[in-house]
Protein backbone atom coordinates (compact mmCIF):
# COMPACT_ATOMS: atom_id res chain seq x y z
CA UNK A 1 0.00 0.00 0.00
CA UNK A 2 1.45 3.52 -1.07
CA UNK A 3 1.27 6.20 1.26
CA UNK A 4 3.07 9.42 1.98
CA UNK A 5 2.90 10.72 5.44
CA UNK A 6 3.84 14.71 5.91
CA UNK A 7 4.88 16.41 8.86
CA UNK A 8 6.32 19.37 10.78
CA UNK A 9 3.65 22.19 10.33
CA UNK A 10 2.18 24.28 12.37
CA UNK A 11 2.23 27.66 13.57
CA UNK A 12 4.69 30.08 13.57
CA UNK A 13 5.09 33.84 13.47
CA UNK A 14 6.18 36.18 10.14
CA UNK A 15 9.26 36.04 9.62
CA UNK A 16 10.04 32.34 11.08
CA UNK A 17 10.89 28.89 9.48
CA UNK A 18 9.41 25.43 9.57
CA UNK A 19 10.61 22.55 7.71
CA UNK A 20 7.83 19.79 6.63
CA UNK A 21 8.69 16.54 6.01
CA UNK A 22 7.48 13.97 3.60
CA UNK A 23 7.88 9.87 4.32
CA UNK A 24 6.98 7.16 1.70
CA UNK A 25 6.35 4.13 2.07
CA UNK A 26 5.26 0.72 -0.41
CA UNK A 27 6.90 2.84 -3.55
CA UNK A 28 10.27 2.42 -4.85
CA UNK A 29 10.54 6.42 -3.42
CA UNK A 30 14.05 6.95 -6.10
CA UNK A 31 11.73 6.23 -8.59
CA UNK A 32 9.08 9.05 -8.51
CA UNK A 33 9.11 12.30 -8.59
CA UNK A 34 8.31 14.63 -5.36
CA UNK A 35 5.84 17.59 -5.22
CA UNK A 36 4.69 19.88 -2.66
CA UNK A 37 1.45 21.78 -3.09
CA UNK A 38 -0.82 23.85 -0.87
CA UNK A 39 -4.65 24.72 -0.68
CA UNK A 40 -5.34 27.76 1.37
CA UNK A 41 -9.28 28.20 2.31
CA UNK A 42 -11.13 29.21 -0.61
CA UNK A 43 -8.02 29.15 -3.43
CA UNK A 44 -7.12 26.36 -5.65
CA UNK A 45 -4.60 23.79 -4.66
CA UNK A 46 -1.25 25.20 -6.55
CA UNK A 47 2.27 23.67 -6.85
CA UNK A 48 4.52 25.33 -4.90
CA UNK A 49 8.12 23.29 -5.52
CA UNK A 50 8.44 19.91 -6.86
CA UNK A 51 11.66 17.74 -7.63
CA UNK A 52 12.07 15.05 -10.68
CA UNK A 53 12.71 11.25 -9.69
CA UNK A 54 16.24 12.08 -10.68
CA UNK A 55 17.08 15.14 -8.52
CA UNK A 56 18.23 16.77 -11.51
CA UNK A 57 14.99 18.85 -11.98
CA UNK A 58 13.39 20.96 -9.38
CA UNK A 59 10.17 24.16 -10.07
CA UNK A 60 9.37 26.95 -7.65
CA UNK A 61 6.72 28.71 -7.90
CA UNK A 62 7.38 32.54 -8.21
CA UNK A 63 5.56 33.59 -4.91
CA UNK A 64 8.54 31.08 -2.87
CA UNK A 65 11.40 31.10 -5.39
CA UNK A 66 14.18 32.28 -2.71
CA UNK A 67 12.53 31.16 0.43
CA UNK A 68 11.31 27.76 0.01
CA UNK A 69 14.32 24.41 -1.08
CA UNK A 70 13.05 21.17 -1.48
CA UNK A 71 15.38 18.25 -1.33
CA UNK A 72 14.88 14.45 -0.95
CA UNK A 73 17.07 11.72 0.77
CA UNK A 74 16.22 8.81 -1.13
CA UNK A 75 17.72 6.82 1.25
CA UNK A 76 15.27 7.12 4.15
CA UNK A 77 12.28 7.70 1.59
CA UNK A 78 11.88 11.52 2.77
CA UNK A 79 11.22 14.51 0.95
CA UNK A 80 11.91 17.92 2.77
CA UNK A 81 10.28 21.60 2.61
CA UNK A 82 12.42 24.18 3.78
CA UNK A 83 10.10 27.10 4.71
CA UNK A 84 11.96 30.58 5.23
CA UNK A 85 10.62 34.18 5.60
CA UNK A 86 7.31 32.91 6.27
CA UNK A 87 4.47 35.45 5.71
CA UNK A 88 0.78 35.10 6.33
CA UNK A 89 0.16 34.71 2.44
CA UNK A 90 1.77 30.80 3.46
CA UNK A 91 -0.99 29.91 5.34
CA UNK A 92 -2.28 26.71 4.06
CA UNK A 93 -2.64 23.03 4.13
CA UNK A 94 0.47 21.70 2.24
CA UNK A 95 0.20 18.41 0.66
CA UNK A 96 3.06 16.27 -0.70
CA UNK A 97 2.53 13.78 -4.01
CA UNK A 98 4.31 11.80 -5.71
CA UNK A 99 4.58 11.03 -9.28
CA UNK A 100 6.71 7.78 -10.89
CA UNK A 101 9.27 8.87 -13.18
CA UNK A 102 8.29 12.32 -13.24
CA UNK A 103 10.23 15.12 -14.05
CA UNK A 104 8.66 17.73 -11.18
CA UNK A 105 6.05 18.90 -12.77
CA UNK A 106 4.01 21.79 -11.10
CA UNK A 107 0.39 20.15 -12.45
CA UNK A 108 -1.80 18.65 -10.45
CA UNK A 109 -3.44 15.88 -12.24
CA UNK A 110 0.36 14.44 -13.47
CA UNK A 111 0.68 13.39 -9.87
CA UNK A 112 -1.05 10.27 -8.29
CA UNK A 113 -0.21 9.34 -4.89
CA UNK A 114 -0.87 12.26 -2.37
CA UNK A 115 -0.40 12.80 1.52
CA UNK A 116 -2.89 13.72 3.99
CA UNK A 117 -1.54 17.24 4.75
CA UNK A 118 -0.09 19.16 7.02
CA UNK A 119 -1.65 22.64 8.41
CA UNK A 120 0.69 26.04 7.78
CA UNK A 121 -0.11 28.59 9.82
CA UNK A 122 1.43 31.78 9.71
CA UNK A 123 0.69 34.64 12.31
CA UNK A 124 1.21 38.07 11.82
Amino acid sequence: QVQLVESGGGLVQAGGSLRLSCAGSGLTFSSYAMGWFRQAPGKERECVVAISWSGGNTYYSESVKGRFTISRDNAKKTVYLQMNSLSPEDTAVYYCAAEYRGGGSSLRRDYGTWGQGTQVTVSS
